[in-house]
């Protein structure tokens, strides 16, 4: 299961203000290039709006400033050569996405303050944006190695670009350890600091533990599909990706409102199954989505993936079946592809996904609308609305 860096792919919601999802809500597909971002539509109280788009200019330009911070710090004297490795590395692997996972961060502070932000507010909340970027730059580097990967987002990965190859390790380490070199400068006299702290270093923890469970499921030369089962996807997904890309962007908006963490417990647990639902999405798209629309060709089937999909038929199958799937799944040979998506369609797994959106939206919206600060579910309906549906 391959980190997604494609989280949140280019989807735009306007949210009527006296529904959740009403029928003027809207669901464009825009360019998959790096511009393509949030495009939450946000009321101000005297009845103006902003757009993320107004803000994303001056989200570009923190990085650029935090960068320099970091080519200037003081605990490490700088070679030239070292400083130019840093600086080339850190355009490679922080920039080229299409940071939603930052954005939304901002797009989060936003509906939970209500009104305009000053400019201090954009640069800190930009800045805690760019610090979760700086650690899915972290997690793709790695993981890429681990899955010895050829490209990420339209050009070869780190590791194999010529003259880099396993120093692609040490720099996974240098973008995780720049985050406290960025809190501890911008966020270090705030009461919230240690919290911050805390918040980036539990989130890093689940996710490796996630990556951890999901490489030993799937160990390379024991292809075992008796492993595969829905509590240990959904086990894998929770922490994998739904806790960095879901609950962290949050989390950040709440602490820097003022907010206690421990407090929103049930916006957190929200955000997980949000991102959970998120997940099946995917493995769905990766077998039945269009490549044309969902700008890849998916390989979960020849890649062995535990794959919602894979668990649910491995739930379904007869003895016939099961055997089909045995002896198919896993193999990159497109005949053997084609038995298994075959298979996919006997056992109707399209309408046992379309139930099981159904049901999520359903319960997603019906915990969102319980929850007592209308801000918060602005903030939540606001990511359910850009995943709902979603065709890419």
């Amino acid at each position: 299961m391959r980190l997604n860096g494609g989280f949140l792919n280019s989807a735009r919601a306007h949210l009527h203000k006296s529904s959740f999802i009403s029928s003027s809500s809207i669901f464009h597909s825009s360019s998959s290039s790096s511009s393509s971002c949030f495009h939450s539509v946000m009321a101000n109280s005297n009845g103006s709006t902003t757009t993320i788009n107004d803000v994303k200019p001056k989200f570009l330009k923190v990085y650029y400033d935090l960068k320099s911070d970091l080519l200037q710090d003081p605990s490490y004297e700088f070679t030239d050569d070292a400083r130019n490795w840093v600086d080339k590395m850190l355009d490679y692997n922080v920039l080229g996405g299409k940071v939603n996972r930052g954005l939304s961060v901002v797009d989060s502070y936003r509906l939970l303050k209500g009104d305009e932000m000053s400019e201090e507010e954009i640069f800190l909340a930009s800045t805690l944006g760019w610090c979760i970027e700086w650690l899915q730059a972290c997690f793709l580097v790695l993981d890429d190695i681990m899955d010895g990967a050829h490209t990420r987002r339209g050009q070869p990965c780190w590791f194999r670009v010529e003259k880099v190859g396993m120093i692609a390790v040490n720099d996974g380490l240098l973008l995780r350890n720049h985050i406290p070199r960025i809190l501890k400068k911008y966020f270090r006299q705030k009461v919230y600091y240690v919290d911050l702290l805390e918040l980036f270093n539990e989130v890093e923890f689940q996710t490796a533990s996630g990556q951890m469970l999901d490489l030993i499921t799937t160990i390379e030369g024991e292809k075992n599909l008796s492993k595969y089962t829905l509590p240990v996807h959904r086990h894998i997904v929770q922490y994998k990706t739904a806790y960095y890309s879901f609950y962290l962007p949050v989390a950040c908006a709440l602490l820097l409102s003022g907010e206690n963490l421990e407090n929103h417990i049930n916006v957190k647990n929200i955000l997980v199954e949000m991102g959970t639902y998120f997940q099946v999405q995917d493995d769905y798209l990766d077998c039945f989505g269009t490549p044309e629309v969902i700008g890849k060709i998916g390989t979960d089937i020849e890649d062995f993936k535990c794959s919602w999909l894979v668990v649910q038929a491995l739930e379904r199958v007869n003895d016939e079946q099961k055997k089909i799937l045995y002896e198919n799944y896993g193999k990159a040979d497109s005949a053997c592809v084609e038995k298994v998506k075959r298979l996919y369609k006997d056992l109707d797994l399209e309408g046992v996904f379309a139930e099981y959106e159904r049901n999520s939206y359903e319960n997603l919206v019906s915990s969102i609308e319980a929850h007592p600060s209308k801000a918060v579910q602005a903030v939540l309906k606001s990511f359910l609305a850009k995943i709902y549906k979603r065709q890419k």
